[in-house]
């Protein structure tokens, strides 16, 4: 079985409308820019038919990825979750101790990541090191260009 994903109330949303969007409208288009491109003529010179054809297969690889993730989704309950812990949904101000500078951002789960500025995902080197943390504590960041320290000033859920 795959891998529990945790997702906000809004990032399953956008999931879902994501998939119906792919499966009803995109769909469609597609099936007419084929149609239209099979009128040009022959189809083994053809780049139109050639282009649908391979962006139609993207369409339905996403299709496929999203109906897979969507089986093993789990929406956060922000009510049940510790109000004092950094948690999918907790937006997280902190305080980068090596330019003294503060910065507040949203942590997302993975699959919802980029939904939106300031936001961080959970398996981003800030999100893995902030999860389960609370206000106060200081926390190491493993990242690509080095390891630096960000202090948890406030936790808004």
């Amino acid at each position: 079985m795959a891998q529990e994903i945790l997702l906000t109330a809004e990032g399953y949303e956008e999931l879902k409308n994501e998939l119906q969007q792919l499966k009803t409208v995109k769909r469609a288009e597609l099936a007419e820019k084929i149609k239209t491109a099979r009128g040009f003529g022959d189809l083994s010179e053809n780049s139109e038919y050639d282009e649908a054809k391979n962006e139609q297969a993207i369409v339905e690889a996403r299709i496929l990825t999203l109906e897979e993730q969507l089986k093993v989704v789990r929406v956060v309950d922000k009510a049940a979750l510790d109000k004092d812990v950094v948690n999918i949904g907790s937006v997280v101000k902190f305080l980068d101790c090596r330019f003294n500078e503060e910065l507040e951002y949203r942590i997302v789960s993975s699959v919802e990541g980029g939904s939106g500025s300031n936001t961080l995902t959970d398996k981003s080197p800030v999100g893995e090191a902030v999860m389960g943390h609370r206000a106060g504590e200081t926390v190491e960041v493993h990242a690509p260009k080095g390891v630096f320290s960000l202090k948890i000033l406030e936790i808004h859920n």
